[in-house]
């Protein structure tokens, strides 16, 4: 260990730690609010260990070692080890096909005794992020060439695939923002861009008639073909250009969506989708067996949480109804309340304000950590910092999004918020050893 890292706050975003310190405590208080009962004795429940804020509070202590023993570290092992450790992610992630427990439908648990399971696919963000900074800052590594963007593409995505595989699409669409970092560090903005039309297009095939969005869609072309028709004189490739993009969006939106949705999704998780967008969708049409076999018209089994959660929100008005005297959150009618839907207390406790307030925080949060990466004189650390902020950054919008109706449900928690051990864990070694790294930015680290 390096002699000048002993002095742990030198160096230290003591800031950083301070609004993480915050949103803990939030979190905490957020689970008591929806768990306490009247007439229990709350400060035998916290040291009790049986209910979920004081599991949570004992997660807590675990991770202020955890986070001690990171601001002691040098900073130099993160990048040693960093290839390493994500290889011993994917490992203990390929694990769970053998050992996992399933949990909600999804097999991505390893069983650690005692109550407490581990979720690899948690863990792995990290080790994504650190395999990432390390890739990006080899010296070696051009990411204007198309090679260095694959590498970087299946690096982030490797853990997504076995994420799908595991029934946990929630935890692999995190992956996808590891792109941002990537845009940040050169990746051309029109594979954003592209990425961006394909989901309008997704969308649109969900909304709009097939017939109606084909003809639009021609309409599109023709009226690009006749603003363009002198480039076209020119350049005969403009034509086939056009030609070639409206193939490729009727051929999504008349072949490709309708066949992921009825063979690659599960009927459960078609619609939702659906939902999201105000659409049935019909389970007969969906080849998975189990759950597809059922020919009747498909319920819309998130409604009724989102409903609820909705109203959780809307009775807390500007103000809220006060702490402890919600009555959405104390009588359980949102489902999922202490995890994936947690954001409905705090709309309810303190309505509008506190809700901005709230949200103000991680902005806060948010801001200060891009700060930090752009003061960072390594590539590997900025890389890593602009992950941190990425990461948290989509879990953040869409946790609340889901819980508002605008993002359908799939079971990303609200991060240092949401209970849950690994996911409390993952974002604590997230955000301590970017603080590890930062103190030591006067350093080039590879």
């Amino acid at each position: 260990m390096n002699n000048r890292n002993n002095n742990i706050s030198q160096g230290v975003d003591w800031l950083v730690v301070w609004l993480y310190a915050i949103l803990v405590g939030i979190g905490i208080l957020c689970i008591f609010m929806v768990e306490y009962r009247q007439g229990t004795d709350w400060a035998a429940s916290f040291i009790g260990g049986k209910t979920n804020y004081s599991k949570q509070l004992m997660f807590t202590g675990i991770c202020v070692v955890m986070a001690t023993f990171i601001l002691l570290a040098d900073s130099k092992l993160f990048t040693a080890f960093a290839n390493l450790m994500y290889a011993f992610g994917i490992l203990l992630m390929m694990a769970t096909f053998v050992v996992g427990k399933t949990i909600n439908g999804s097999k991505s648990w390893i069983p650690l005794g005692g109550g407490f399971n581990l979720q690899p696919a948690e863990l792995c963000k990290i080790f994504t992020a650190l395999a990432l900074a390390k890739f990006l800052s080899r010296q070696e590594t051009d990411f204007t060439k198309v090679k260095s963007q694959v590498i970087g593409g299946i690096i982030a995505l490797a853990p997504a695939a076995l994420s799908v595989f595991q029934n946990e699409t929630g935890l692999a669409l995190v992956y996808f923002s590891f792109f941002i970092v990537m845009y940040r560090e050169g990746l051309p903005p029109g594979l954003l861009i592209i990425g961006f039309s394909f989901g309008v297009l997704v969308v649109a095939t969900l909304v709009v008639e097939p017939n109606i969005l084909a003809a639009t869609l021609t309409g599109i072309a023709a009226l690009c073909i006749y603003i363009l028709k002198k480039q076209i004189k020119k350049k005969k490739r403009v034509l086939t250009l056009i030609i070639a993009l409206w193939a490729v969006c009727v051929g999504v939106q008349r072949f490709a969506v309708p066949y992921i949705f009825n063979n690659v999704f599960q009927c459960y998780q078609s619609t939702r989708i659906y939902s999201m967008v105000g659409k049935d969708y019909d389970c007969s049409q969906n080849h998975h067996r189990g759950k597809s076999t059922d020919t009747k018209p498909a319920k819309k089994p998130d409604d009724y949480n989102v409903r609820q959660s909705k109203i959780a929100i809307g009775s807390g008005g500007v103000m809220g109804q006060g702490f402890l005297k919600g009555t959405q959150t104390r009588g359980k009618y949102v489902p999922e309340q202490h995890t994936d839907f947690i954001f409905t207390s705090i709309g309810e406790a303190f309505g509008f304000v506190g809700s901005f307030l709230f949200l103000s925080i991680y902005l806060f949060l948010l801001f200060r950590i891009v700060r930090i990466a752009e003061r960072q004189r390594s590539t590997f650390s900025r890389v890593y910092a602009y992950s941190v902020a990425s990461i948290i950054f989509f879990h953040i919008t869409v946790n609340v999004c889901m819980t508002i109706g605008l993002f359908p449900i799939i079971g990303i928690p609200l991060p240092l918020i949401s209970y849950g051990g690994s996911s409390l864990l993952t974002f604590t070694i997230l955000i301590f050893i970017m603080v590890r790294l930062d103190a030591d930015r006067q350093m080039v680290l590879r």
